[in-house]
């Protein structure tokens, strides 16, 4: 059996099992895949991950047909569940969102080991501290 091509391979974020033809229509609609058919796979793809940001990745073929793979949630997502907030400070560095603990840090590190550049959980936990802070959060020891 012969390989399909690849026509273009398109990254969006999109809130988990939220996808709708009106959300994503703007960045898939112009490579012509079936908008219904691809909400039904990222929502059933991302439903236990609902209250995230998920990225996934999408592979279009010549022919239309397209595979979808999605990855872990975005960092700001999962340290806006640790911390209980909505949304980050309006004013990084001048006002404060809210404050995480060291435990929790550490938890998001874990669970983003995967997707960063490092394989040492201390690393890590400097990498995910960075976004925090660019977020407005507090880290108390």
């Amino acid at each position: 059996m012969a390989k399909k091509k690849i026509s273009r391979v398109i990254k969006i974020q999109q809130k988990a099992g939220e996808a709708s033809p009106a959300t994503v229509g703007k960045d898939l609609g112009p490579v012509g895949i079936n908008l219904m058919e691809f909400c039904r796979q990222y929502n059933a793809a991302t439903q236990g991950q609902r209250g995230f940001v998920v990225p996934a990745v999408i592979t279009v073929f010549e022919d239309r047909s397209f595979q979808l793979a999605t990855k872990m949630p975005t960092t700001a997502s999962l340290l806006r569940r640790a911390a209980g907030i909505e949304s980050g400070s309006a004013r990084p560095g001048h006002q404060s969102a809210a404050t995480i603990t060291r435990e929790q840090l550490r938890e998001v590190a874990k669970a983003k080991l995967s997707d960063l550049n490092t394989t040492d959980l201390d690393a890590a936990e400097k990498i995910i501290a960075g976004t925090a802070r660019a977020m407005g959060l507090t880290i108390k020891a």
